[in-house]
């Protein structure tokens, strides 16, 4: 099986909590490495939530990864390991300047890398995650994912915070997030600034 189509390519997946990105990465990493290329998978250190060296879904597959602080990190081991594929799990999450990350992203693609990111595109109140909304363009295949809204049903658009905490990032999961539609959000949101 050949895969150089993806050679030296960006392939994101994005969307809200519960959608899908990670089993898509994961999925994405095992078809590159029945096809015999060398692959690599990280996740930023803060994404303890089920497991400390392993990428787990949702519904709890598991994928071994490195846990790393910021892009630099990815770079020693990539230098050392030299892998034909890169995965980054939850890359809204990586630590250090959103520049060096997207300049180390770039620097990969030059070398030939396929780099394979899953990460949210918004947080709990809407707002585009930086990382996400400055490697969407320069991404050679991009994926939105979609969970099922919590309480309508339909195609979720936003990871929902449950709680009143306003920290921008609060891990979690289906105890502290909901995912839901634009609709079902703006009303939860108007019941929150009536309250």
């Amino acid at each position: 099986m050949e895969l150089h189509q993806y050679k030296g390519r960006l392939i994101i997946h994005t969307g809200s909590m519960f959608s899908g990105k990670t089993s898509s990465l994961e999925k994405d990493i095992k078809r590159f490495k029945i096809a015999g290329y060398n692959t690599i998978a990280f996740k930023p250190v803060v994404d303890s939530r089920y497991s400390k060296n392993e990428i787990v879904t949702h519904d709890l597959t598991y994928m071994n990864a490195i846990l790393v602080e910021d892009i630099d990190e990815i770079i020693e081991y990539c230098d050392e390991l030299k892998p034909d594929v890169i995965a980054i799990d939850e890359v809204q999450f990586l630590g250090g300047e959103l520049k060096n990350i997207v300049n180390g992203i770039n620097e990969f693609l030059k070398r030939g890398c396929t780099i394979i990111v899953a990460g949210l595109d918004m947080d709990y109140r809407g707002k585009p995650f930086e990382v996400i909304k400055e490697l969407m363009p320069i991404s050679d295949y991009l994926h939105k994912h979609h969970a099922v809204c919590a309480k309508c049903g339909v195609d979720a658009w936003v990871s929902h915070r449950k709680s009143d905490d306003m920290e921008r990032i609060k891990l979690g999961a289906s105890d502290e997030y909901e995912p839901l539609c634009r609709k079902c959000f703006l009303e939860e949101k108007n019941k929150m600034n009536n309250i």
